[in-house]
């Protein structure tokens, strides 16, 4: 039902020995349907010793504020879509017949307790700030994102970028070593989309780098077209 595809030759050599894989739902995204994530589920756990899934809940809040939310309804907002996002991918798990499906399910308030994801957090802001290339990228991959929500014509401010950024430096410790944060060892995130910020971070073309052992796998259904306009966060 899945093809699977290596982000990068890198990414492609771990394949054979990776045994935990992340996978990345936006809370935004209808492409994350309960039937979906049932079937993503499945797959991860027949071909895996390991899976957990990553839902960037909270701080989808940042995109929305670029968006021209005001901060509050962001926040209620990104909490309310991020809990139909969590409910969903424990009815998936639940109908695996998984127990404690809750366990497997990262949000940023149980990521935030996670002393690595803290550690690379920490690190990627810090890298945005001093590395005028990392910066440029980041911001790059976020122009991508706010461009195809905004009205035709416009373009995002500094502010609006600089807003919305912090929602993928958020995000970025999960690309970077989603198997330390999950204390599983080499992991693969996985995504149906190519993203090409994370086609240079993997193939070692950023100032960051992921850890020894980090990859990324494309998996999408055989027959799927769909177009995304996210950045494994809001979008759909």
């Amino acid at each position: 039902m899945f093809n699977s595809e290596p982000l990068t030759e890198r990414c492609g050599a771990l394949l054979p020995t990776v045994s935990h894989v992340c996978i990345g739902v936006s809370p935004f995204n209808s492409y994350f349907n309960t039937e979906r994530l049932t079937a993503l589920a499945k797959w991860a756990l027949t071909r895996f010793e390991q899976c957990h899934f990553f839902i960037p809940d909270a701080v989808a809040a940042y995109t929305l504020e670029a968006l021209g939310y005001s901060p509050g309804r962001a926040r209620h907002k990104a909490s309310r879509q991020g809990q139909y996002a969590h409910n969903k991918v424990a009815a998936a798990l639940r109908a695996l017949d998984v127990p404690e499906p809750e366990r497997l399910i990262l949000g940023m308030a149980r990521l935030a307790e996670h002393p690595r994801y803290r550690e690379l957090v920490e690190e990627a802001g810090t890298l945005f700030e001093r590395d005028a290339a990392f910066r440029a990228a980041c911001l790059e991959a976020t122009h991508w994102v706010l461009d195809r929500k905004l009205p035709p014509g416009d373009t995002p401010t500094d502010e609006q970028s600089l807003l919305a950024v912090r929602y993928f430096i958020a995000e970025l410790p999960l690309f970077a070593d989603s198997g330390g944060i999950c204390g599983a060892g080499p992991s693969l995130f996985v995504y149906h989309q190519r993203v090409a910020f994370l086609e240079k971070f993997y193939a070692g073309e950023l100032p960051w780098r992921p850890a020894p052992g980090q990859g990324f796998l494309v998996v999408r259904e055989k027959d799927d077209n769909t177009p995304d306009l996210s950045l494994i966060g809001v979008g759909g």
